[in-house]
């Protein structure tokens, strides 16, 4: 079981991801050929060469790009944690980074830092700020691993000593306090190379979370399979990597756009399976994030924020004996929260033992009728009252106060 050992992880529950670099110029096309897959991997999938790609820098300029905006619309969304891509398998930095002139600082018109934008933004909102640092993947470096191709010529511990660990100490030192450092794709990186990663962190900030896809079983947590959620409730520390469509860097020719109900529900779905939710959106080359990211987000900060109490700071809920197609459930110490996602008149449960000392609407602590007993069938039974401007609404939920502080699941007799 992982362990981050840090509260405000465990309790954070959803968080903001960031895919941003000069992938976002090209957005899915080069030289007419459009890539099938993920559009920040474009550079490997269509085979452009590293002196071609690197051209891009010199057009990079996102006079749009605002990062208190940007933070500001995370906390609006209720999110709790920022993760920013500064350096993708790419190998740009979106720093101005020392050890390497690749960077959005000396090789851009733009010549702003952009890590230093959105630490001071998040210093402001009081967000907390983690990086996503690709550290086998380097695509630009001749050392660094290519996924899906020969990389046996490579030498790869001159690139971890030329780029990889000195760009981790610049990360580290000179951006404040990281929360965590999000690893990606370690591939042929041997456990001692993996483990030298986690002590340099350790070394320059303990509290820094090391994230699962450090390689080699040393991450702090786990990180599912992107879009990927555990069927079963998880133990430990654990966080879903999604998207809002089908790519996680800007692709002009993605519109498979999930709704704002399809990510509220999966939001719930995570959290009562006991992880967190760490959401993309994926600007364009200018700094604008898509509209249809804020319109999505933005109904789903409605949720988040009508329901907080249900979501933050909720803990892993066991195994309940029914599927309900009509809402999930969520819990802390004596409580049992209900999401109802479908519009009823009043929420019924079975084969829940626990002894109820109250229930209310958790949107505005409004006491609500219930009764508790059993069926006729012999099984346990919970009903709630639901007030009736309720009764065609959909997307709300109720606490049930609860004696005991977990859930008592009863097995289906008969």
């Amino acid at each position: 079981m992982q362990d981050t050992k840090q509260q405000w992880f465990k309790e954070a529950k959803f968080g903001l991801f960031i895919h941003w670099g000069l992938y976002a110029l090209l957005a899915g096309e080069y030289n007419g050929k459009k890539t099938d897959r993920i559009a920040e991997w474009i550079m490997n999938d269509l085979d452009i060469p590293a002196e071609e790609y690197e051209k891009l820098a010199a057009q990079f300029n996102p006079v749009e790009f605002d990062a208190d905006g940007i933070v500001r619309k995370a906390k609006e969304w209720g999110m709790k944690y920022i993760v920013f891509t500064s350096k993708h398998h790419e190998g740009f930095a979106m720093w101005d980074s020392k050890c390497s002139d690749y960077n959005v600082v000396k090789a851009t018109p733009y010549g702003r830092d952009i890590v230093r934008q959105f630490r001071e933004a998040c210093d402001r909102h009081g967000m907390k700020l983690g990086f996503y640092y690709s550290q086998a993947q380097d695509w630009h470096d001749p050392d660094g691993y290519m996924h899906r191709k020969d990389n046996s010529g490579k030498n790869y511990r001159a690139y971890l000593e030329r780029k990889c660990f000195p760009q981790l100490r610049e990360l580290l030192t000179e951006y404040g306090e990281v929360a965590l450092i999000w690893f990606d794709t370690p591939m042929g990186t041997t456990r001692e190379e993996s483990q030298e990663m986690v002590d340099l962190v350790k070394r320059l900030q303990p509290n820094c979370i090391v994230s699962g896809r450090i390689g080699n079983g040393l991450g702090e947590y786990m990180t599912t399979g992107d879009n990927f959620i555990p069927r079963l409730p998880y133990e430990g520390d654990w966080e879903v990597p999604a998207t809002l469509n089908d790519t996680w860097g800007f692709n002009k020719d993605d519109h498979n756009w999930k709704d704002a109900e399809e990510i509220i529900h999966l939001l719930v779905k995570i959290n009562s399976r006991g992880g967190n939710y760490l959401l993309n959106i994926g600007p364009e080359a200018s700094g604008h994030v898509p509209e249809e990211s804020i319109k999505i987000l933005d109904e789903v900060g409605k949720y988040v924020n009508e329901n907080e109490e249900a979501i933050f700071g909720t803990k892993r809920v066991g195994i309940y004996a029914y599927e309900l197609d009509w809402g999930m459930l969520t819990r802390k110490d004596h409580k049992l929260y209900v999401h109802v996602f479908k519009p009823r008149r009043r929420v019924e449960l079975l084969n829940i033992g626990n002894r109820i000392t109250g229930a209310y609407l958790v949107a505005d602590k409004r006491p609500l009728e219930f009764e508790t007993g059993a069926t006729c069938e012999g099984c346990s039974s919970i009903e709630v009252e639901v007030p009736e401007e309720y009764f065609d609404r959909k997307n709300y939920s109720i606490c049930l106060e609860m004696e005991e502080e977990e859930p008592i699941f009863e097995p289906i007799i008969g």
